[in-house]
Protein backbone atom coordinates (compact mmCIF):
# COMPACT_ATOMS: atom_id res chain seq x y z
CA UNK A 1 0.00 0.00 0.00
CA UNK A 2 1.41 3.69 -0.74
CA UNK A 3 0.05 6.45 0.85
CA UNK A 4 0.47 9.71 -1.09
CA UNK A 5 0.26 12.97 1.37
CA UNK A 6 -0.74 16.49 -0.39
CA UNK A 7 -0.35 19.54 0.86
CA UNK A 8 -3.22 22.10 1.84
CA UNK A 9 -3.48 26.11 1.97
CA UNK A 10 -3.71 25.65 5.72
CA UNK A 11 -0.18 24.10 6.47
CA UNK A 12 -1.49 22.60 9.90
CA UNK A 13 -3.23 20.71 7.80
CA UNK A 14 -2.12 17.53 5.30
CA UNK A 15 -3.86 15.55 3.56
CA UNK A 16 -3.30 12.05 3.14
CA UNK A 17 -4.50 9.34 -0.02
CA UNK A 18 -4.88 5.72 0.83
CA UNK A 19 -5.64 4.70 -2.61
CA UNK A 20 -8.39 3.19 -1.86
CA UNK A 21 -11.85 4.27 -0.68
CA UNK A 22 -12.12 5.88 3.09
CA UNK A 23 -15.84 6.57 3.65
CA UNK A 24 -17.40 6.76 0.39
CA UNK A 25 -20.26 9.03 -0.31
CA UNK A 26 -19.56 10.69 3.48
CA UNK A 27 -17.75 13.08 5.46
CA UNK A 28 -16.95 13.01 9.20
CA UNK A 29 -15.04 15.85 10.93
CA UNK A 30 -14.10 15.04 14.18
CA UNK A 31 -12.09 17.70 16.55
CA UNK A 32 -11.24 15.24 19.28
CA UNK A 33 -10.66 11.94 20.91
CA UNK A 34 -14.41 12.31 22.18
CA UNK A 35 -15.92 13.33 18.90
CA UNK A 36 -14.63 10.44 17.57
CA UNK A 37 -15.93 7.22 19.18
CA UNK A 38 -17.62 6.22 15.80
CA UNK A 39 -14.46 5.64 13.89
CA UNK A 40 -11.67 3.84 14.85
CA UNK A 41 -9.03 5.12 12.36
CA UNK A 42 -10.08 8.61 13.76
CA UNK A 43 -9.73 7.53 17.14
CA UNK A 44 -6.25 5.82 16.65
CA UNK A 45 -4.80 9.08 14.67
CA UNK A 46 -5.88 11.42 17.51
CA UNK A 47 -3.64 9.71 19.88
CA UNK A 48 -0.65 10.46 17.96
CA UNK A 49 0.48 13.57 20.02
CA UNK A 50 -0.18 16.91 18.14
CA UNK A 51 -2.91 15.48 16.07
CA UNK A 52 -6.11 18.30 17.12
CA UNK A 53 -8.50 17.23 14.31
CA UNK A 54 -9.24 14.38 11.39
CA UNK A 55 -11.42 15.00 8.33
CA UNK A 56 -12.76 11.64 6.59
CA UNK A 57 -13.82 11.75 3.24
CA UNK A 58 -14.49 9.63 0.03
CA UNK A 59 -11.15 9.41 -0.63
CA UNK A 60 -8.62 11.03 1.28
CA UNK A 61 -8.00 11.75 5.01
CA UNK A 62 -7.23 15.46 6.34
CA UNK A 63 -5.15 15.67 9.55
CA UNK A 64 -4.48 18.83 11.41
CA UNK A 65 -2.10 19.10 13.86
CA UNK A 66 -1.44 21.66 16.65
CA UNK A 67 1.16 24.50 15.75
CA UNK A 68 4.22 23.45 17.72
CA UNK A 69 4.54 19.94 15.96
CA UNK A 70 6.55 19.28 13.50
CA UNK A 71 5.01 17.36 9.83
CA UNK A 72 8.54 16.04 9.52
CA UNK A 73 8.42 14.25 13.07
CA UNK A 74 4.95 12.77 12.63
CA UNK A 75 4.66 12.25 9.06
CA UNK A 76 6.00 8.68 9.61
CA UNK A 77 3.64 7.59 12.92
CA UNK A 78 0.61 9.07 11.20
CA UNK A 79 1.50 7.15 7.75
CA UNK A 80 2.38 3.91 9.94
CA UNK A 81 -1.32 3.70 11.64
CA UNK A 82 -3.27 4.42 8.82
CA UNK A 83 -1.59 1.97 6.40
CA UNK A 84 -1.58 -0.37 9.46
CA UNK A 85 -5.34 0.36 9.46
CA UNK A 86 -6.80 -0.16 5.68
CA UNK A 87 -3.74 -3.55 5.84
CA UNK A 88 -6.00 -5.07 8.69
CA UNK A 89 -9.19 -4.39 7.01
CA UNK A 90 -10.47 -2.66 9.97
CA UNK A 91 -13.67 -0.39 9.98
CA UNK A 92 -13.44 3.07 9.30
CA UNK A 93 -16.44 3.90 11.11
CA UNK A 94 -18.80 1.59 13.26
CA UNK A 95 -21.51 0.86 11.49
CA UNK A 96 -24.01 0.28 14.75
CA UNK A 97 -23.12 4.24 15.73
CA UNK A 98 -23.61 5.35 11.68
CA UNK A 99 -26.89 3.47 10.95
CA UNK A 100 -30.18 5.90 11.08
CA UNK A 101 -30.51 9.96 9.38
CA UNK A 102 -26.69 9.62 8.33
CA UNK A 103 -27.35 13.16 6.43
CA UNK A 104 -27.72 14.76 9.97
CA UNK A 105 -25.15 12.12 11.39
CA UNK A 106 -22.82 13.86 8.80
CA UNK A 107 -24.08 17.84 9.79
CA UNK A 108 -23.36 17.30 13.17
CA UNK A 109 -19.79 16.02 12.67
CA UNK A 110 -19.29 18.92 10.29
CA UNK A 111 -19.95 22.10 12.13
Amino acid sequence: MFIQTEETPNPATLKFLPGQPVLPGKNLEFLSLEEASSSPLAQILFKIDGVIGVFLSEDFISITKDGSREWALMKPSLLGAIMEHFTAKRPIVLEAQTGGDSESDDQKMTK
